[in-house]
């Protein structure tokens, strides 16, 4: 096993490779996605990183997986889909397919269609994933009325199910919204030498629901450590791959602003 709490200056396959089977309870990355960004020249061979990130995930753990896709000529790629397909045949399961969504994104995409203001999100569970701490901080418009909840069955028949007062926040939903950009991103302008930083609350909340205090955090593509940041921040290990020396130095000159230093 690697030691815990550092950023390795390496390719990740190379550096997964050097880690123990079952090793680590949670991965959450965005990797370098169909040529949007120009990450030092870095690209990498996703069906490697995918089958070791199996082979290295603790049964009943998980990989956030934060991904978009390019669009050429009208044409969007897909590539997020066939990503999460291939981790579905080689053995993990897709728990949730989720959104991030940009609160205050440039236009971009096709011009003649919609502004594109997401990304997918796609948390895939080793076995039946094993810690789902959920986040409780919807406010709920029926607070303080009670009812009985109601199921709509295969035949689109409604069936009362059971009786419930209505708490105060309800379960989060499963589009997240952040914004982005200087000083929300995140608040370490040192950061934003990377190309393409993801918030340090999306980082966090995935930290939060998945895994539990102790846990080995892994991101295979750490760029300037916004998962290292905040799996120290809450209690958590990490241990970070990264190609690009420059996004390393980067990312330890940006943990000492929090008492840490390797």
């Amino acid at each position: 096993m690697l030691e815990l709490n550092k950023i390795y200056n390496m390719d990740c396959v190379d550096g997964m490779k050097l880690l123990e089977n079952c090793s680590i309870d949670l991965t959450i990355t965005s990797p370098p996605y169909d040529d949007l960004r120009k990450y030092k020249g870095y690209s990498f061979d996703f069906e490697s990183v995918a089958k070791e990130l199996y082979r290295i995930t603790n049964v009943g753990g998980c990989v956030v997986w934060v991904v978009g896709d390019q669009a050429i000529n009208g044409d969007e790629s897909g590539t997020s889909f066939k990503q999460a397909l291939y981790f579905k045949e080689i053995g993990f399961k897709l728990f949730d397919t989720m959104i991030y969504q940009k609160a205050n994104c440039p236009m971009r995409g096709n011009l003649n269609g919609y502004n594109q203001v997401f990304e997918y999100m796609f948390v895939l569970s080793k076995g039946k994933l094993r810690t789902h701490n959920i986040l409780y901080d919807r406010e709920n418009k029926s607070f303080g009325t009670s009812g009985f909840t109601r199921h709509r069955d295969k035949n689109g028949n409604i069936e009362i199910q059971n009786f419930v007062q209505r708490k105060k926040m309800g379960r989060r939903y499963n589009i997240w919204i952040y914004g982005n950009g200087k000083g929300v991103t995140s608040k370490d302008y040192i950061a934003f030498k990377h190309p393409a930083l993801f918030p340090e609350k999306l980082a966090e909340d995935h930290i939060l629901s998945w895994s539990n205090k102790n846990d080995i955090i892994l991101d295979p593509f750490m760029g300037v450590g916004t998962s290292a940041k905040m799996a120290l921040l809450n209690e958590r290990n990490f241990i970070g791959f990264e190609s690009s020396k420059e996004y390393c130095e980067i990312a330890n000159e940006r943990l000492k602003l929090y008492g840490y230093e390797k």
